[in-house]
């Protein structure tokens, strides 16, 4: 769209041990050791930009807010991809990647969860705009293809071990597979106990590489998508790989948390499961039910769901942080007008 982006990461030792590339074509990466050791560098380029975003999770992000948050010549930006964890831990004290008095310094906080949480961040911590932006699908690389007998099975579930997921796991996932010992069911994540029984009809993976995604799902008669207890609380929070199975055409089992109405309608294009009962009675539906039911999914996710999609809300929000004349938050607080988007530098 006309823009150049930088990213830095840190280079730890999970993400090193399944990098799935260390350049692309479509930013400049740039993977350090430790903050130090690129501070000047990536200061000296990030003042020259015209956007600054900081990821949430970013190792040392408190700090390194604190030196971005200094700069006067670019619009600075904060992406939270688990906004109500943040606010929960928040409330115990400061986290490594961000503290409550830096919140009201940037000039946009963006959230991959919407609805009323939105409203909290600028009334009760003073953000000065809030805007959603959920996750996407990249549909050049999510699409039905030729599925793969090491991915065969009933349903599957991809997440890595978390403990506020264990309990519907428990109820949505491993219960399921006791009451069905003749379907498959396949578990991919890491971080598990590696003393936990798992029934017999249930195959686990460690690692699925992001280029294989595609595959699991096109080989998956259902996926199954849990949400993480403290997002479904407040709602409006899809996970990516939400997308992602919908974006391949497999039929999807979720929990429901408020909002999901706004991305998919329940029972039409997913099926919403509370309990055992629910996936058991999704996983002995019909196929051409099923493929019909991941159709209109797909339709939805290609053509509401898309990274081109986000790209251009991301740009919106950006504009709406531009100008203060679409932002009477930011006039009633006496912001000054910023220059406009052309260069995008993202730390993680």
């Amino acid at each position: 769209m006309g823009h150049h982006v930088t990213f830095y990461e840190k280079d730890v030792d999970y993400y090193r041990a399944h990098r799935d590339f260390s350049s692309c074509d479509y930013c400049d990466l740039v993977l350090y050791p430790d903050w130090d050791s690129v501070r000047s560098f990536a200061l000296a380029e990030a003042a020259e930009a015209d956007v600054v975003l900081v990821g949430s999770y970013c190792p040392e992000g408190a700090r390194i807010n604190d030196d971005l948050l200094e700069l006067r010549g670019p619009m600075r930006a904060f992406y939270d991809l688990d906004t109500p964890i943040t606010l929960a831990n928040l409330c115990y004290g400061s986290i490594e990647y961000l503290r409550r008095d830096q919140m009201r310094e940037f000039d946009l906080y963006l959230s991959f969860t919407g609805g009323s949480i939105l409203d909290t961040l600028e009334t009760d911590y003073e953000v000065r705009l809030a805007r959603a932006l959920y996750g996407c699908v990249d549909s050049d690389l999510h699409a039905r293809v030729a599925p793969q007998s090491a991915f065969a099975c009933d349903l599957s579930y991809m997440g890595t071990h978390a403990p506020d997921r264990q309990e519907k796991l428990e109820r949505l996932f491993v219960a399921p597979a006791q009451r069905l010992p003749g379907r498959s069911f396949l578990l991919a994540g890491s971080l598990y106990p590696r003393n936990w029984s798992w029934p017999t009809n249930v195959r686990k993976l460690e690692h699925i590489p992001p280029d294989q995604h595609a595959s699991l799902y096109s080989s998956s008669r259902l996926t199954l998508n849990i949400t993480r207890n403290g997002m479904a609380r407040t709602g409006y929070c899809p996970s990516g790989r939400f997308f992602e199975a919908a974006a391949c055409g497999t039929p999807i089992v979720t929990d429901w948390f408020e909002g999901l109405d706004a991305f998919f309608v329940p029972g039409d294009e997913v099926f919403v499961a509370n309990s055992t009962d629910d996936v058991v009675s999704a996983v002995l539906t019909y196929d051409q039910d099923l493929r019909a039911m991941a159709g209109r999914a797909r339709e939805r996710a290609l053509s509401e769901h898309t990274g081109d999609c986000r790209a251009r809300e991301l740009l919106r929000c950006l504009e709406d942080a531009r100008w203060p004349a679409l932002n009477r938050a930011r006039v009633e607080r006496g912001a000054s007008q910023r220059s406009g988007p052309g260069t995008l530098e993202v730390a993680s």
